[in-house]
């Protein structure tokens, strides 16, 4: 088999394409978590907090001198952490709800188990009744 016929047989599983599917989604809801983190969370939590902005929070190692044009600055931006920790959070929290819903539909359908199975159609339980009583016809052999 050739390259190209492996590769093809390799993309055509369907586990590769649920995951790129998956990649695909996910890269849209960072954007859609971001946002909402950025725009909708901080700044709440920034006015209940004296209007701080955390994306702007840093410990500066060495001022920027204003003698100079080059950017001198050096800071450690935790601010930047924080608000990456409140999207982790966030995404996380979102993943547990997407798989506990999928947990009870699954419980629910286990509940229901092979038990509530639904009743043939009219065609096959006439053909189930016929082959029963051919069944009950025919002759033992052996006897």
């Amino acid at each position: 088999m050739s390259i190209i016929g492996e590769f093809r047989e390799f993309i055509a599983r369907g586990n590769v394409i649920d995951l790129a599917v998956g990649v695909i989604i996910g890269a849209a809801f960072n954007d859609i978590v971001k946002i909402l983190v950025d725009q909708v969370v901080m700044p709440p939590i920034g006015l209940l907090l004296s209007g701080i902005d955390f994306s702007h929070l840093a410990w500066v190692l060495k001022a920027d001198d204003p003698a100079t044009k080059a950017n001198e600055l050096v800071a450690v931006q935790y601010g930047a952490l924080v608000n990456a920790g409140i999207k982790f959070v966030i995404v996380a929290w979102a993943v547990f709800l997407l798989v506990k819903m999928i947990n009870v539909i699954r419980r629910r359908d286990a509940e229901r188990g092979p038990s509530q199975q639904p009743a043939p159609a009219p065609q096959e339980a006439l053909l189930m009744e016929i082959r029963d009583l051919l069944k009950a016809q025919a002759p033992r052999s052996g006897a």
